[in-house]
């Protein structure tokens, strides 16, 4: 089982946008081969500083994912949100 945790940051006044994105794409994710769970948090003192966090049963799901048809489509909606480059760590037991 491995978590990934995906870290963005939100341009100024987008916040309401892309929450109905991620929103979106993380319903998208659950369908996917190996997804087992996944939350959207955000910092206490920022929010217009997100993460995800999700799990999936192997690594090579994760990947199956991140390089789905599906999730480039999505991105292609959030990126543009974003002040900067999404950051993704993948952790592992």
């Amino acid at each position: 089982m491995i978590r990934v945790i995906i870290e963005r940051h939100i341009a100024d006044d987008l916040t309401e946008h892309y929450e109905k994105a991620a929103r979106n794409t993380l319903q998208q994710a659950m369908s996917a081969h190996g997804f087992i769970s996944g939350e959207a948090l955000h910092d206490a003192t920022n929010p217009s500083h997100r993460y995800v966090i999700v799990t999936y049963r192997t690594i090579q799901d994760w990947q199956r994912w991140y390089s789905s048809s599906e999730r480039q489509e999505m991105m292609a909606a959030i990126n543009p949100m974003l002040a900067t480059d999404e950051k993704i760590t993948v952790l592992e037991h």
